[in-house]
């Protein structure tokens, strides 16, 4: 996770470029798009706490989340990794976990990483 707290301000205008960028069928400027993925990770940190799964969405950020046993060294045993569109589409909520998780475009191994729980955000 960033050192940095991305302010909500800062969050919801990186998404609302994102989403405008898609609507025209333009690429979102990568700032933007670091910005919301970090920014959503951050929100995700904040609403389910803990270390037991760690949540990937390379190359822009990753965050351990959910309560459970802690993870110190080597790869965890629960991850999640998919790409920054996937991500700010199931924390948004405009894609269900399980339709992104049953198309391929969710990794996710362990018995604890199953977000739906936990998603969308609703940021």
């Amino acid at each position: 996770m960033p050192s940095r707290k991305i302010d909500i301000i800062d969050g919801r205008a990186a998404l609302d470029a994102v989403r405008r960028a898609d609507a025209a069928g333009e690429k979102p400027q990568r700032t933007d798009l670091a910005t919301v993925v970090r920014y959503l990770l951050q929100l995700l940190d904040e609403k389910a706490p803990g270390n037991s799964v760690e949540v990937r969405v390379p190359p822009f950020g990753a965050v351990q989340v959910i309560q459970g046993p802690r993870h110190t060294r080597g790869t965890p045993p629960n991850v999640v990794e998919m790409d920054p569109a996937t991500w700010i589409a199931v924390a948004t909520g405009t894609e269900h976990w399980s339709d992104a998780a049953a198309s391929g475009r969710v990794s996710a191994s362990g018995t604890r990483a199953d977000l739906s729980d936990v998603l969308p955000l609703r940021p």
